[in-house]
């Protein structure tokens, strides 16, 4: 991606300065939706700094940085409703924070003592915490598929980057959707790197051009640009609520971070494309438009430097003070009615679980 991108939709240039204003006045974004953005971004910002900083301590097993994608995943998410239903992938930090997710029991998910990351995701409308790469993107065509025969007014999203777009399920997930006119709402987060593999290695055409094999609209909007991912999704859901139509928004942004910690960006990122992205920061961008526009001061941005501080601190002790999980889980969750075999172990686990804890107590 670069500045002169004339496919790119952008209403915030990389300094913040607004470059269409007739699409920055048609949003339906209040000051406070806009202060409510911004702190949105901050806090994933600094929950990813410190994420990171716990699977160093060995707090956590693994952990996906999302340093650089506060935008996309931040302006997509505020433009949904409440009935709309969120498939993430394993990078969604900003996306958990404005649909209200528990952050703690998210981050579970990573330390491996709460597979998924999500209780009652049904009811949070804020599915598990996916690692397949693009199984999840038929998961959601299923949902859209079925909420609209069930005559629901709800889309479905679903998040992943560039290199699941070279996965088969993509394509038969997109498919479907097309066929069938499931409200579900692509959303790719073009990154740059397939963990180490760049974009021109492994997808010849345009990714927001492969929805126009599938029948429907494809997007290319700048995934720093926090207000243009805003208006692009929000364009989606009508169109999805109106008519079922799907919609593929390709969100041109950069992992500044690694693929995950488990890896070394060092082996293949060139320092120098990272400076340059650098310079495109989307926190940067945003913060300094509503300095201009007057909708921030620093007394808001200290304050919310502060509740993002809190936040962090809260999710360190939420995972470093957890107990054990409960070894009856294993059991749980799999079958309606329990096999004989596993009631049979399950009643031996309980038994001498209860022994040990008898033990203690004498």
């Amino acid at each position: 991606m670069t500045p002169a991108d004339d496919e790119l939709a952008r209403i915030l240039d990389p300094s913040g300065a607004v470059v269409d204003r007739e699409a920055r006045e048609a949003l339906d974004l209040k000051e406070e939706d806009l202060r409510a953005m911004y702190r949105a971004m901050a806090l994933a910002r600094q929950v990813d700094l410190e994420c990171t900083a716990l699977q160093r301590q060995g707090e956590l097993a693994v952990y996906p940085p999302l340093l650089g994608q506060e935008a996309a995943q931040v302006g997509s998410a505020y433009a949904l409703g409440e009935e709309d239903f969120v498939f993430p992938a394993y990078r969604e930090v900003g996306v958990a924070i404005i649909r209200g997710i528990d952050l703690v029991e998210y981050t579970h998910f990573h330390r491996g003592t709460r597979h998924g990351g999500i209780d009652n995701p049904v009811d949070r409308r804020f599915a598990e915490v996916t690692i397949p790469i693009a199984t999840h993107a038929l998961h959601a065509v299923g949902w859209a598929m079925g909420t609209r025969k069930d005559g629901g007014r709800g889309c479905a999203i679903v998040y992943f980057g560039d290199g699941a777009t070279s996965e088969g399920d993509f394509h038969e997930a997109c498919n479907f959707a097309g066929v069938f006119k499931a409200p579900v709402i692509f959303f790719c987060q073009n990154n740059g790197w397939a963990i180490s593999v760049p974009l021109a290695r492994q997808t010849a055409g345009k990714i927001y051009r492969k929805a126009d094999g599938y029948g429907f609209p494809g997007v290319r909007v700048d995934g720093n640009d926090v207000l243009a991912v805003y208006r692009a999704t929000r364009e989606a859901t009508d169109r999805a609520r109106a008519d079922g139509t799907p919609t593929l928004i390709e969100a041109m942004t950069y992992r500044m971070g690694p693929h995950s910690t488990a890896d070394d960006r060092s082996r293949y990122q060139p320092e120098e494309e990272i400076e340059q992205w650098r310079s495109l920061d989307p926190l940067f961008r945003f913060r300094k438009y509503l300095e201009t526009e007057g909708a921030i001061d620093h007394a808001f941005v200290e304050q919310v430097e502060n509740d993002a501080g809190e936040l962090a601190a809260e999710i360190r002790t939420g995972i470093v003070e957890a107990p054990p999980r409960n070894v009856r889980e294993i059991f749980e969750w799999t079958f309606t009615e329990l096999p004989p075999h596993l009631t049979r172990q399950r009643d031996e686990v309980v038994a001498a679980l209860e022994g040990e804890e008898e033990g203690a107590g004498g």
